[in-house]
């Protein structure tokens, strides 16, 4: 019935110093989301590292 298909949606990128100017304000919340959970999985990472990095050295300690 219907031949079109939908147009797929844009997916929200952020390149780190990117023009602004032509961004709605809704895609830079868009954007503004992104990074966060970006910056949350990061922290993840970061903490995981750190604990295995206080297990290997109270390892070499003993």
């Amino acid at each position: 019935m219907f031949d079109e298909e939908m147009p797929a949606k844009k997916k929200t990128t952020h390149e780190i110093g990117q023009d602004l100017a032509p961004v709605s304000l809704a895609d830079i919340d868009a954007r503004i989301e992104l990074l966060k959970g970006e910056i949350e999985r990061l922290s993840q990472a970061r903490a995981e590292k750190m604990r295995s990095q206080a297990a290997a050295d109270a390892l070499f300690r003993l």
